[in-house]
């Protein structure tokens, strides 16, 4: 889907190192099974990079966390999408992230809903919309892999669909109870992911979980990638109330080789 906000955003990346570059298998499997919705960055192009959870609106904790984190414009910041619903503030939000050539995000299950009509949000206008149409599913580079919700175990990379990287959560039968699809997951990439509501990260070898529930009255986690650490800013507020049987507390929980 092309337009005006997209060719700028094609410009934008192609000035910051967002390329579309086919060098690797895990691009290959990602054309098969996202055609054009995936994104490769050049990891060279940059000096550190972030990988930030879940906002959900949260534009007061985004913006206290961006100032934590100080990125220069030659650092880059990697959303795992769902930036919007449930807080007060999601259009903030997207100017915040759209307005910064250096942010990129992948899609999540909220951005997905609106795309399909499912959810609405009056506050965004048709600009905002074409934005979130345009975002991938998926952003890549070397061994790392960023989606909103993970990958399942079960399948290859080519076998995956949109759902399947902006939902998965369980293996089981979807009660927030484990296995959870990282405790099963050994493949050769870093998957670094949100959706599911954690009460502390997820920190492994191959896979970071950072939805740590900021809209919910937890925080809003960032990973620095190069310097293998949280930043993470706690909300004054809780937006809205999750029961405590839907945070999930990682096991096995081990850091990063």
């Amino acid at each position: 889907m092309e337009g005006p906000i997209s060719a700028l955003y094609v410009a934008r990346r192609a000035c910051y190192g967002y390329t579309m570059i086919r060098t690797d298998a895990l691009d290959a499997s990602l054309d098969l099974a996202l055609g054009d919705e995936h994104r490769r960055i050049d990891v060279d192009a940059w000096d550190d990079i972030y990988v930030v959870g879940d906002v959900h609106g949260c534009l007061q904790e985004l913006e206290r966390l961006v100032e934590r984190l100080d990125p220069s414009e030659d650092d880059l910041v990697v959303f795992v999408g769902d930036l919007v619903r449930k807080g007060p503030d999601s259009a903030g939000v997207v100017d915040f992230v759209r307005s910064r050539p250096n942010f990129v995000t992948v899609r999540g299950n909220n951005e997905e809903k609106l795309l399909r009509g499912e959810k609405s949000l009056a506050e965004l206008d048709d600009e905002d919309r074409q934005w979130i149409a345009d975002l991938p599913v998926a952003v890549h580079w070397d061994d790392a892999l960023v989606v909103h919700a993970g990958v399942d175990p079960r399948k290859s990379i080519v076998e995956h669909t949109v759902d399947d990287f902006e939902t998965i959560r369980e293996l089981g039968d979807g009660s927030y109870e484990p296995p959870f699809w990282y405790d099963e997951y050994d493949g050769d990439h870093r998957v670094f992911f949100g959706h599911t509501p954690l009460e502390d990260p997820v920190v492994r070898r191959n896979a970071v979980g950072l939805d740590t529930g900021c809209v919910y009255g937890g925080t809003l986690t960032a990973y620095d990638v190069r310097g293998d650490r949280f930043v993470s800013v706690t909300p004054d507020r809780t937006i809205q109330e999750r029961p405590a049987r839907k945070f999930v507390t990682p096991r096995r929980t081990v850091t990063a080789d």
